[in-house]
């Protein structure tokens, strides 16, 4: 069951100053996957949603984190280093 509420109606919108809303907007993501909700827009394409994004799937894989992480330790360390010579100096 779905419901729609219709913000035009409420107390909380001033009159005039808002764009036309459709309810029943349909938001369509590049994996194929369709959704009804509520926007400014008739029509929504985006390029990822909850049935494709890796999180939401499962399927989420971790990149390079060890050269990275390794990587950034040596640049704070350098950086450090670097500090304390001229403070010495």
């Amino acid at each position: 069951m779905i419901i729609f509420l219709d913000l035009r109606k409420t107390k909380f919108m001033k009159k005039d100053l808002h764009g036309e809303y459709f309810a029943d907007a349909v938001a369509t993501c590049a994996c194929g996957a369709k959704y009804v909700v509520g926007s400014t827009k008739k029509e929504i394409e985006v390029e990822i949603c909850s049935k494709c994004h890796p999180f939401y799937t499962g399927q989420e894989k971790v990149l390079d984190t060890a050269g990275r992480v390794d990587r950034f330790k040596k640049k704070i360390a350098k950086a450090a280093e670097v500090k304390a010579k001229t403070k010495k100096a």
